[in-house]
């Protein structure tokens, strides 16, 4: 199983044809992903073939919440299910590197019904093996994570550790630089059967005119050029995967 982040409906249709089973639904990569809007999760909902997991974090940042961003991540919760999600994606720290078993405990409850992935704040943790006990005990379905490491190559040795610390009560999803010219090497250094992958290049946009010097973003961002899911990219990792699988 492969599973794409997406921000837009055509990425969640790149990602079908490319043969994702499954898509991380978000906004704001650039912020490490938001909560995408309602409109946003009720037009991918309509892609075929495709499960919809839905990033419930209401900003970029640390992963401490305040009682205000907790009753947000709720609400959306709520509303990623009346656009009929098959999960969510989210998670919660303490100040001490620890899960925030309070406020995660919340989370859950409402994603009743939903699969839900505890999402890469687990990268950020103090003791990973404590820290997967902690989810493993929420009730969580499933792990993303990049080993704690800078790409999930990197941190490929403490996913195939915790792989087998979880002794299948939860599904560990490595991401983080997946790519097709590594994911077979991830699969075999992990253990792992699933995956999870941006895999996006570069898109110049459609406008004839354009403005030089003025910028919406950050100084220096480019607004005529973008990244976007790549079908051939996804295809890519998906073949490697297949490949690999004896």
């Amino acid at each position: 199983m492969l599973e794409v982040c997406v921000t837009t409906p055509e990425g969640a249709c790149a990602a079908a044809e490319g043969g994702a089973g499954r898509v991380e639904l978000c906004s704001a990569l650039g912020e490490g992903g938001v909560t995408p809007s309602w409109g946003l999760m009720r037009q991918v909902r309509q892609v075929p073939g495709l499960r919809m997991h839905v990033l419930i974090r209401p900003r970029g940042g640390d992963f401490v919440y305040s009682r205000a961003e907790v009753e947000c991540m709720i609400d959306d919760i709520k509303a990623a299910a009346e656009c009929g999600a098959d999960g969510v994606v989210t998670g919660a720290l303490l100040p001490t590197g620890d899960i925030d078993m309070d406020v995660c405990r919340r989370l859950v409850e409402a994603a009743a019904g939903m699969s839900v992935t505890f999402h890469r704040a687990f990268d950020l943790c103090r003791d990973p093996f404590k820290a997967l006990d902690d989810i493993m005990a929420l009730g969580c379905d499933r792990l993303l994570t990049s080993g704690c490491a800078s790409s999930v190559l990197a941190g490929s040795g403490l996913i195939a550790d915790l792989r087998i610390h979880a002794a299948g009560r939860l599904t560990l999803l490595p991401g983080g630089g997946v790519n097709p010219g590594n994911a077979a090497e991830i699969m075999r250094l992990t253990g792992c059967r699933e995956l999870h992958a941006s895999a996006r290049s570069s898109l110049a946009s459609v406008m004839t005119y354009r403005r030089d010097g003025v910028a919406m973003g950050a100084p220096g961002s480019d607004e005529y050029c973008r990244l976007e899911t790549s079908a051939e990219i996804v295809r890519g990792i998906v073949k490697a995967m297949n490949d690999n699988v004896v």
